[in-house]
């Protein structure tokens, strides 16, 4: 691709601007919320440079369900994405409220990235454990499920888990590469090179020039880049790779 699934667009920034700079760092789709409304603009003007992700809050377990279908047939959404923590109240990843949302998404062959690990603001932590993860991998083998924001300080168990579970991914989502995990990039060169996903954290303070040239310094093996900044992605997203 790459792609970027920490991408974003914002009014200070227009989706021709955006283009431009993925043109400049070589990504070819991003990745935005559907949430934005400038996502809808950039949809409909540049349909092969962007795909959707719909945020969903499990509180709302039947509104979330419609959203996801809406959104499929409207948008063509590739994934949708949650927020354990950062709902009120908060929903633990194998909380019952979730579960309709893991069926859909199977029913539907999106991919569902979640937040997972300590989340950055000031909220309680606990729905976040990435022990959680095994208890829906071993319910819904099929689901595609995408850690993303670090797993920080269980990590380690996320390798385990990843290990463990054929349809259970991570992704590099709101870390600059240089502060990448020593596990997973210790991973990606071992046993993992189609775990990982590339991700980034543009605008929320991560430019893309300082992505790509700290990337320059991650000691990926040769074989792992393709895979990392794309053909994972595109897999995981429904896009063919050849």
């Amino acid at each position: 691709m790459p792609n970027n699934a920490g991408m974003e667009l914002t009014p200070e920034r227009s989706v021709e601007e955006t283009v431009a700079q993925m043109d400049q760092f070589g990504i070819d789709i991003g990745l935005v919320n559907l949430d934005n409304p400038a996502t809808k603009i950039a949809l409909k003007t540049h349909p092969d440079r962007f795909a959707a992700s719909l945020g969903v809050d499990p509180n709302d377990v039947m509104g979330s369900v419609r959203a996801i279908r809406s959104a499929v047939e409207e948008f063509g959404i590739r994934a949708v994405t949650m927020f354990p923590s950062g709902v009120s109240p908060q929903v633990p990843i194998d909380d019952r409220r979730a579960y309709p949302i893991y069926a859909a998404c199977v029913e539907l062959q999106l991919p569902v990235f979640v937040a997972v690990g300590v989340p950055g603001p000031r909220i309680p932590l606990a729905a976040q454990k990435v022990e959680l993860i095994d208890q829906v991998c071993y319910d819904f083998p099929d689901l595609v499920f995408v850690m993303r924001h670090g797993g920080e300080p269980w990590v380690e168990l996320a390798v385990k888990l990843m290990l463990k579970w054929p349809n259970l991914y991570y992704s590099t989502t709101a870390f600059a590469p240089r502060h990448y995990p020593a596990a997973i990039v210790d991973y990606a060169n071992t046993r993992g090179a189609d775990k990982i996903v590339y991700g980034g954290y543009f605008p929320f303070g991560i430019e893309l020039s300082r992505t790509f040239a700290e990337l320059n310094n991650v000691p990926f093996k040769d074989e792992v880049w393709p895979k990392f900044l794309r053909h994972n992605a595109a897999a995981i997203l429904g896009y063919r790779t050849s």
